[in-house]
């Protein structure tokens, strides 16, 4: 079946009741993922699906898995009429509520039964959800251990397994848990894969759970799509805050999603853009259920301007017509730029990722531009504006250096101005024009014995970038990326910075 013949979805053999829910949901023309996998998927068939988020992933399996199902709906208030029929496991809670609010969205004109599970909330709501019965549950791994080991449900008449996100599962821990899990479904069943990402590693569990699939694949892997426009800015890690302040207000950007490494670079960003009197609010592992929900929606709502994520975020988060997303911190797993950066350019829509870079961060930068095959746009910030942001940092907390302020923030460029973007080429600019700075520079280290000359400089961020996953009540640890981080010469800083160091 070609993609090209397949402009809507009555093409599709969808029953009439889903059509019904899929116009609702403004839905005309099914996506190339949509396009291959619905047919399958109703054809019983195995499917070790490769998509990135944004491409309509998950109506192409819950489409196709609802008219399945249907044969099993019905009125009956008796529990024992609603067995568990489909299980669709997913790593994040943000995914699973997602995934469940597709499912309903689609089956609401359905007398299947569904519900989902996962950790952080009081588990006794669901636990009489699960008595209640349910024909299609989407749970986290942790949560369903619970349940299953409190005996709420049984797995045995599971016709239909899918498991969402695959590579972030085995990233966060989960192998053991979708082994035990997997061990307690009935041998004949269907099973759907999907993922971002096929390492070797995937490969094996696909072959341990799939049979005879059928590979379907709508992108590149690590691709990233060609709505989305990369810009990076060489800023140096003590300016960043600075400059994405100027950033955010000289753009009027009114909803971006900001990532960081850590969960305490991400608290301490978020209080800090709060004090520049930018709404803001943080998610990561550390915030419990209702915490992340809550933000989560405010930023949705527009109660709050910017959302600060680590990358327990970069996947399952669906927001509506978000067109920015700014790495703060770039990821030390150039894989993570790909998930982060596909928050935004979705559903056809164009999106922009902006990164700030500083120059240890340039091997990550390489790093990236060859995992997705692509060299990422640099737009130099006038090295005026870069001094003018160490001297209005400086003056904080020391006596103003001679010279005067300017506000800092991106260089305006006028037509008959100079242009300071140099497209499609390397973060090589950090080196432009260092020459005659550290000419002059040299000379004052000359009478200045200072150890931030003489001594290796070593990053502040620290080596550990992984987050622990708190799913299901457990915490799972998370496959640890040590990055090593080699000591690299001494930054030739101007002298006020050098003292508000010590």
């Amino acid at each position: 079946m070609s993609s090209n013949k397949i402009e809507s979805f009555e093409q599709l053999d969808l029953a009439t009741n889903l059509l019904r829910a899929v116009s609702e949901e403004g839905y005309k023309t099914p996506t190339d993922i949509q396009v291959q996998a619905i047919p399958v998927i109703l054809a019983g068939k195995d499917v070790m699906g490769a998509a990135q988020t944004g491409t309509g992933k998950t109506a192409s399996f819950t489409l196709p898995m609802l008219q399945r199902l249907e044969i099993h709906a019905n009125s009956s208030a008796s529990p024992a009429r609603h067995s568990v029929r489909a299980l669709i496991l997913v790593p994040t809670r943000e995914l699973a509520i997602q995934v469940y609010e597709s499912v309903k969205a689609y089956g609401k004109y359905s007398l299947l039964r569904s519900t989902v599970i996962y950790g952080g909330v009081n588990i006794d709501t669901q636990i009489e959800a699960l008595r209640s019965g349910v024909e299609i549950l989407v749970a986290t791994p942790g949560r369903l251990m619970d349940h299953l080991q409190q005996k709420n449900l049984v797995l045995s008449k599971v016709e239909i397994f899918v498991l969402d996100e695959a590579d972030r599962m085995l990233d966060m821990g989960f192998l053991p848990d979708i082994k035990q899990i997997i061990e307690l479904l009935p041998e004949k069943r269907q099973n759907l894969m999907f993922s971002a990402t096929f390492s070797e590693e995937i490969k094996k569990l696909a072959s341990k759970i799939l049979i005879n699939p059928a590979s379907i694949e709508v992108a590149k892997q690590n691709s990233v799509s060609d709505l989305i426009s990369h810009v990076l800015y060489p800023v140096d890690a003590k300016l960043k805050q600075e400059f994405l302040v100027d950033l955010i207000s000289q753009q009027a950007l009114q909803q971006v999603l900001i990532f960081t490494r850590t969960k305490h670079s991400a608290d301490r960003l978020a209080q800090q853009l709060s004090r520049r009197n930018i709404t803001c609010a943080a998610i990561h592992g550390d915030r419990n259920q209702l915490q992340r929900t809550k933000a989560l929606e405010e930023f949705k709502q527009g109660l709050v301007r910017v959302l600060v994520a680590t990358d327990v975020a970069a996947r399952g988060l669906d927001i509506e017509e978000l067109t920015h997303v700014i790495n703060f911190e770039l990821p030390g797993n150039p894989e993570d730029y790909v998930h982060r950066i596909g928050r935004t350019g979705r559903a056809g829509r164009k999106g922009t990722a902006i990164s700030l870079v500083s120059r240890e961060e340039n091997k990550l930068v390489a790093s990236i531009e060859k995992l997705i095959g692509l060299k990422l746009k640099v737009e130099q910030v006038n090295r005026k504006d870069d001094l003018d942001l160490m001297q209005s940092s400086d003056s904080k907390n020391k006596t103003a250096s001679a010279g005067p302020k300017s506000k800092s923030g991106v260089r305006n460029r006028s037509a008959n101005s100079q242009s300071s973007v140099k497209s499609n080429e390397s973060i090589a600019p950090f080196n432009k024009g260092q020459a005659a700075r550290n000419t002059n520079r040299k000379n004052k280290a000359n009478k200045i014995i200072d150890p931030l000359f003489t001594e290796p400089y070593v990053s502040s961020y620290p080596d550990n970038s992984s987050e622990l996953a708190n799913n299901g009540g457990k915490i799972h640890a998370a496959t640890h990326r040590q990055h090593s981080r080699k000591p690299v010469p001494a930054l030739f800083i101007s002298p006020a910075i050098r003292n508000k160091a010590e």
